[in-house]
């Protein structure tokens, strides 16, 4: 997708584990990569005027009706736990992908894949 950077808030893992790197397909070496606590993370994005969108269920709206145009922050967590509380109140806005049937959560690598996407859909298509 060509996105400018991975920033990782508080991080629970090695970036350079051989299983991170593998599953990356080596992306871990072709996009800048940053990582900070939230508050740091939160703070670079608002320094630099970048939009963050957070993926969560609370008091969100659907992710396609966002304007991802301008510098844009896609937050996502772990499909355990979601995002902090801290990471949601920071947000700009946060979004929802609309599921249908009777499943109730979606992978996170999915989740994010549609929001980076709807970005880059809407960036190749001024």
């Amino acid at each position: 997708a060509n996105v400018d950077a991975v920033i990782i808030a508080n991080p629970t893992g090695d970036l350079y584990n051989p299983n991170v790197i593998r599953s990356s397909l080596g992306c871990v070496f072709t996009v800048p990569t940053a990582m900070g606590t939230t508050r740091e993370v939160t703070d670079f994005l608002n320094n630099s005027s970048i939009d963050l969108y957070a993926a969560t269920l609370q008091s969100s709206e659907r992710y396609d009706v966002i304007d991802y145009k301008k510098g844009s922050a896609i937050a996502v967590g772990t499909e355990a736990t979601g995002l902090s509380e801290e990471m949601r109140a920071a947000a700009t806005s946060n979004v929802i992908i609309p599921m249908s049937g009777e499943i109730d959560s979606m992978n996170v690598s999915v989740s994010a894949a549609i929001l980076i996407f709807e970005a880059k859909r809407q960036r190749d298509f001024k």
